[in-house]
């Protein structure tokens, strides 16, 4: 019966951790996204944090600057990319995002773009020496 119990709450953690995964541009907050487990919010932070390592805020914000991450190589402005991943203001996203990412927004965009160049120019670049090789396209 135990074994029922603990993947029962489980799911309901699963529940909650979609919930952020398919709502993150939206203003969510603790009492949101708890609400989707139906648990306290201090009960469900607790089990959360077992579950994944990490809080629920922690989580989103990770999801939301994970999204940001692929905006901005797409071409995205800094603005429009913090926006569409639901933060209030650019400057919390940019400070989220240079904490987390090691780099300001527009440092990490220009550096995606000239990866992408350098991918064009040569794309044998960024694949695995061994695929190359087995795969005959060194030649």
């Amino acid at each position: 019966m135990e074994q029922y119990e603990k993947m029962y709450l489980y799911q309901r953690i699963v529940k909650a951790k979609l919930f952020i995964d398919h709502h993150y541009a939206a203003p969510l907050d603790l009492d949101n996204i708890s609400g989707q487990a139906y648990f306290s919010k201090y009960h469900f932070i607790r089990l959360f944090k077992s579950a994944y390592g990490k809080t629920p805020s922690n989580y989103l914000l990770q999801v939301r600057i994970d999204n940001a991450k692929m905006l901005l190589a797409k071409g995205l402005s800094v603005l429009d990319a913090s926006m569409s991943v639901g933060f209030d203001s650019p400057t919390s996203f940019a400070g989220a995002f240079k904490k987390i990412v090691g780099v300001a927004p527009s440092v990490y965009q220009r550096k995606q773009v000239e990866k992408q160049k350098i991918i064009k120019e040569n794309p044998l670049r960024y694949v695995p020496h061994c695929f190359v090789e087995t795969h005959g396209l060194s030649k």
